[in-house]
């Protein structure tokens, strides 16, 4: 998608720390207000509701302009979370660096910092953030559900999984510890072996998040079902029409036989720091989303209410 199919929009803003209720807990900041990326199953398009936007989701982006973070120490020890709603390098970035600027407003924060992108436009920073991750706690993750390309066409406009995969190595390479989210893991699509094999060596973390079906993306996801895994529709009625969790709780316990496999750990909702030992990624499990939100990433659930 070229940027001139986006409305470009410009918003000033007091402060671009926000309290979050991710199940990481810290602050989440987001330098953009919606994202070209156009991901189908983002939950994040629910933000129309606040910043009045007409277009459709994926068709508009808001820059930021906020006043400077003046104390940044203010925030050390503190988990920030980068992009948790609107990719800090969506294609815009290219342009307007905005998630270069906060990047240079926090290197020396000392704060526990995550980066969280399906993009390598992250390589053009990394003399700075290799300069920041001597300062900080600093990680960097990419989206993958998949390595088929069509399926990611299908499911997004965001650049290939093999630059996502190249891009974490590069990074991973550079002494900063990075982690491959499987996320949105799709029911009878997504093969997590698979994407195990292809990036063990080049993530210090692996993470597992379900498709959650909510809100107006709900029906579009199970049409596309519909039409492009015929095979695949009475799975996905049983899990989210029917609320059955077995699916999940057989690729939970298939995670844990991989993890002792490779002999990786295995852990529940937390977010261990740590590089892990080259090939032994830790693997987390963070499946069921309302579960997890608020937990503030104790290794602890709110059980229990269904998908």
């Amino acid at each position: 998608m070229g940027q001139q199919e986006i409305k470009i929009g410009y918003v000033k803003t007091k402060n671009i720390m926000t309290k979050s209720n991710l199940p990481l807990g810290g602050y989440s900041v987001n330098p953009y207000i919606g994202c070209p990326h156009a991901c189908k199953y983002c939950y994040a398009s629910f933000m129309k509701r606040f910043t009045g936007h007409k277009e459709d989701w994926g068709k508009f982006a808001d820059v930021k302009d906020w006043v400077k973070i003046k104390n940044p120490k203010k925030y050390e020890g503190q988990r920030i979370v980068i992009g948790s709603v609107t990719d800090g390098y969506n294609p815009l970035e290219e342009k307007f660096a905005n998630t270069r600027r906060l990047l240079e407003e926090l290197q020396d924060s000392g704060a526990d910092i995550l980066i969280c992108t399906k993009s390598d436009l992250v390589l053009r920073d990394l003399e700075l953030l290799k300069k920041m991750n001597r300062n900080n706690k600093l990680t960097v993750s990419w989206s993958i559900n998949t390595l088929d390309e069509n399926f990611r066409k299908d499911m997004d406009e965001a650049v290939s999984i093999e630059r996502r995969i190249s891009a974490m190595k590069k990074v991973y390479d550079a002494g900063i510890r990075t982690v491959c989210f499987i996320s949105p893991f799709f029911p009878g699509i997504t093969d997590f072996e698979t994407i195990f094999e292809r990036v063990r060596n080049q993530c210090d973390l692996v993470w597992l998040e379900n498709l959650n079906l909510r809100g107006g993306f709900k029906a579009d996801i199970m049409k596309y079902i519909e039409q492009s895994y015929s095979e695949l529709v009475p799975l996905y009625e049983e899990i989210y029409h029917k609320k059955n969790r077995s699916y999940f709780e057989a690729v939970e316990k298939k995670a844990r036989e991989i993890a002792e496999k490779y002999e990786c750990r295995f852990v529940d909702n937390e977010m261990p720091y740590e590089r892990a030992k080259a090939g032994k990624p830790v693997i987390v499990d963070y499946f069921y989303h309302e579960e997890v939100r608020g937990s503030e990433n104790s290794g602890q659930r709110n059980k229990k209410m269904g998908l």
